[in-house]
């Protein structure tokens, strides 16, 4: 049996998911899953099939998630934000033989053979199919994943495991301990609030409803409505990106402060660098050891870092997990020693490849360690420190210049609620370091480039600053700096 059949069959009425006003039990869920198998059967999927599965956080996400398991198939978790011509990229290139996306993107879906819509005719196709336990049942397990990544440059691609599947698993085994600790038992209680089609969100709400949690859902982030949640449902961990910390430490004193928020054992952040004036607020916000990050990519884990760990060494995203080694290289591929900036390496992890992208494939690996391209250095004592992406590094006079040393010092500012550093267009320089900021007190440039003189290396501090309502993010969290620079790099021959 999969885990939710068997979490069914021994404690049927817990509950296994809230959605606002719905509440879902494992007896509930087991049957809607044995619903969904026989319709998605009827639509094609079988045993290595792909289910694209498009639609917001909600119940539904699980209950295919359980039947197209049932059925030994995967499911490709997609942006249900996506265009018309994405969407289409990536149905043929997962080569799904079902999609269930959302009714509010019929539109989108129009021209996709054997969609169903959440909110449209999901109940009708899979509503009057048996709840029973399929006879001829060839999955046991909630479908694995086929992940795309996030595409910053050129299309999505989707992250393939091959090579040593059992150290894979043995990896992954030791990973997933580390990262669940204190809530490893069945009566644990996890809010969702990231996105489902992230890799992250939804590896942890998968291994939650494995260990036999209660689910609560939010659609859409909101912080305070977060920390509502937490106290309403004594949820005991969750998932999150930094932006959500950010969101929440910048709440009104009397709004942060209100909930009681006692029961919350594990807070896993990661997906992006966390501000370290932020992460300071998080960990005097919720209870002692809460905290704990992880550094890694759809790709793989990289590093672990408890909170005492990130406590001692402030930045940091902690020591290499599982076995795994950090190396960081220079572009020639020599090992740097310990404080040298060099490109992040993560070397004895499990293999991948890029599906239909050899070139890229390549790229990323040098012998047995792979980069999805950051930049950082190891202390000495082994802690890894990241710098930035290497796309995002700033050459401005010949000086490298790292966007998220400039933004950690911004962030610490009490106007700037959000930041993005970028490389702008100079004559002289070739570059010129540019901030964009979301302010939530009044500020003005001169003040906000004083600070940053007063905290940094003068050819690091913005020689601008922009104004905005709200910085371009995508629903992991990560600032989309492409968008940002597009339109200061108009009419240039070059991105650099």
């Amino acid at each position: 049996m999969d885990p939710v059949s068997t979490h069914a069959t021994e404690r049927g009425d817990a509950v296994a998911l809230v959605a606002g006003n719905r509440v879902v039990t494992y007896r509930e869920l087991d049957r809607r899953g044995n619903q969904v198998a026989r319709g998605l059967r009827r639509l094609g999927v079988t045993p290595g099939s792909c289910v694209a599965l498009a639609v917001r956080n909600a119940p539904e996400f699980f209950e295919v998630l359980v039947g197209a398991g049932r059925l030994g198939a995967t499911v490709a978790p997609l942006s249900f934000r996506a265009a018309r011509d994405e969407a289409a990229y990536l149905v043929a290139d997962s080569a799904a033989a079902a999609v269930i996306a959302e009714e509010a993107n019929r539109a989108v879906y129009q021209d996709v053979d054997g969609v169903v819509f959440r909110g449209g005719d999901y109940d009708d196709r899979f509503g009057g199919e048996s709840g029973e336990p399929l006879d001829d049942q060839p999955g046991t397990t909630l479908a694995p994943f086929r992940y795309y990544t996030s595409g910053t440059t050129g299309r999505p691609k989707a992250v393939m495991r091959t090579g040593d599947l059992t150290r894979m698993a043995a990896v992954g085994q030791v990973i997933g301990e580390s990262r669940i600790g204190p809530v490893s038992g069945p009566d644990e209680v996890h809010l969702v609030a990231g996105v489902l089609y992230h890799a992250a969100p939804s590896g942890s709400a998968t291994r939650a409803l494995s260990l036999g949690h209660r689910l609560v859902i939010q659609d859409g982030f909101d912080a305070e409505e977060a920390l509502r949640l937490i106290e309403r449902e004594r949820v005991s961990w969750t998932q999150m990106a930094p932006i959500h910390l950010v969101r929440i430490v910048n709440l009104p004193d009397e709004v942060l402060h209100h909930y009681d928020l006692s029961s919350m054992k594990r807070l896993v952040h990661a997906g992006a660098p966390c501000p370290v004036d932020v992460k300071w607020k998080a960990i005097e916000l919720f209870p002692p050891g809460t905290v704990y990050e992880y550094y890694g990519a759809t790709e793989g884990y990289a590093t672990e870092c408890p909170e005492e760990d990130w406590i001692r060494y402030p930045g940091t995203v902690g020591r290499p997990m599982g076995g795994l080694r950090i190396r960081i290289l220079d572009d020639d591929g020599h090992d740097l020693p310990p404080g040298a900036v060099g490109q992040v390496y993560v070397d004895h992890s499990p293999h991948f490849e890029y599906d239909g992208a050899p070139d890229k494939t390549a790229e990323s690996w040098r012998g047995d360690a792979f980069s999805v391209g950051d930049m950082g250095y190891l202390n000495d004592d082994g802690f890894l420190f990241l710098t930035d992406r290497k796309s995002h590094m700033i050459i401005s006079g010949g000086s490298n210049v790292y966007p998220a040393e400039v933004e950690n010092v911004l962030f610490a500012h009490p106007a700037v609620n959000d930041v993005a550093v970028i490389g702008v267009p100079d004559d002289e320089w070739g570059e010129q370091v540019k901030a964009i900021v979301e302010t939530r007190n009044e500020v003005t440039e001169a003040e906000l480039v004083e600070f940053c003189r007063d905290r940094l290396a003068h050819y690091k501090c913005p020689k601008t600053v922009d104004f905005v309502d709200e910085l371009p993010r995508d629903p992991n969290g990560k600032v989309r700096k492409a968008t940002l620079r597009e339109p200061y790099w108009v009419g240039r021959a070059t991105q650099i």
